[in-house]
């Protein structure tokens, strides 16, 4: 079951990465479920905002504490298009996500698994349990596509 559930929220992810596509922004975009329910969600909007910070992630992080009136979302798991940053990363540790789940591996800057571990680093005090590849190629394909769009 689980599974079949992490693809429909991926699907959710993606949804919203069509919306940061759409206004001219990267198309990166996440969601936060707790007990199967959609707590948090948005996009990139780093344009939008002027906002270097204003990452997929950080957007649904401060759509679910806003929801759950705490900084802390525990027991929760967060859906991304694209394999988290370093910012993004030290931000969901901060928050207490239980659980990533992204779709394509980013080669540049991925900091769950690509270019480093941070979620493994014995310094942490909290425990992220991640999991990538999750409709991989469709989350892939949409960066390919803006991007050539782009040149």
């Amino acid at each position: 079951m689980e599974g079949n559930s992490d693809d429909y929220w991926m699907m959710q992810a993606i949804n919203n990465a069509h919306k940061a596509e759409q206004k001219g922004e990267v198309p990166v975009g996440a969601v936060i479920v707790k007990d199967d329910k959609l707590i948090g969600s948005g996009f990139n909007r780093m344009i939008i905002e002027n906002d270097a910070s204003a990452h997929a992630e950080i957007q649904a992080l401060r759509s679910a504490g806003q929801y759950s009136n705490n900084y802390r979302i525990p027991d929760a798991t967060l859906y991304v298009t694209l394999e988290p940053c370093m910012m993004c990363v030290g931000a969901i540790v901060h928050a207490r996500i239980k659980r990533l789940v992204f779709g394509a591996f980013d080669h540049k800057t991925g900091m769950v698994i690509t270019k480093d571990k941070c979620f493994d680093k014995t310094y942490h005090n909290h425990k992220v349990d991640y999991f990538g590849g999750v409709k991989e190629l469709e989350c892939a394909q949409l960066l390919k596509d803006f991007f050539k769009k782009r040149r």
